[in-house]
């Protein structure tokens, strides 16, 4: 059973906060800013993403984005959050918790990605602390996974910085940019004495 039953559900959805920042998931009044963020930040992001759809920033693929972040949330498969500097709600990036897994598993997977101009300056340390917190306080999962490829050396450190401990290698474990990409496993458990707590200051 889903957690949330959401009539509108970006409007009523979880709103995390943090030290300078707070996550919420998208709106439609999100599309220029997104657009104007993702497209400034290709060059610096599609390395480490899926192929961009050659109608990816077009608003019918935003309309689309939101129906099925909304769907996943109301059946309780996924939340996707964008990430918004308190004060100025300018939005810096994004972040979801999905695949989730019940059963006896209790688990899920984490994806991430940040604005080029607001890298490196601790944001998306937080924002994973933020959303592994919700994932284990609210959603009740046992574990989350993520992954990242071994040539992303900040991702793997920012991993690290909130606690994840690698587990392993897989090979072409997600096409990216158009390749089977090899990945280096990482996860944290609920209960790991070195998960940070969510409103932690956070650096790196």
């Amino acid at each position: 059973m889903a957690l949330f039953r959401l009539t509108a559900a970006a409007e009523t959805a979880p709103l995390l906060r943090g030290e300078g920042q707070y996550l919420r998931p998208a709106r439609s009044a999100d599309f220029a800013a997104w657009t104007l963020l993702r497209e400034e930040s290709r060059a610096f992001l599609t390395p480490w993403e899926p192929t961009w759809p050659d109608d990816d920033l077009t608003r019918g693929a935003f309309r689309r984005r939101l129906r099925r972040q909304n769907d996943e949330m109301a059946r309780d498969e996924a939340f996707a959050f964008l990430i918004f500097a308190e004060g100025s709600d300018q939005l810096m990036g994004g972040i979801t918790i999905g695949g989730i897994r019940r059963g006896v598993a209790q688990a899920a997977t984490l994806g991430y990605w940040m604005g080029e101009r607001y890298a490196g300056r601790g944001r998306m340390t937080q924002a994973v602390a933020q959303v592994v917190a919700f994932g284990f306080s609210t959603l009740r999962l046992n574990r989350i996974e993520a992954a990242c490829i071994p040539e992303n050396h900040a991702s793997a450190a920012l991993l690290a910085r909130n606690g994840f401990t690698e587990e392993g290698f897989a090979r072409a474990y997600l096409r990216i940019d158009g390749e089977w990409r090899d990945h280096l496993l990482f996860a944290i458990v609920d209960g790991d004495a070195q998960r940070p707590r969510a409103g932690s200051q956070a650096r790196g």
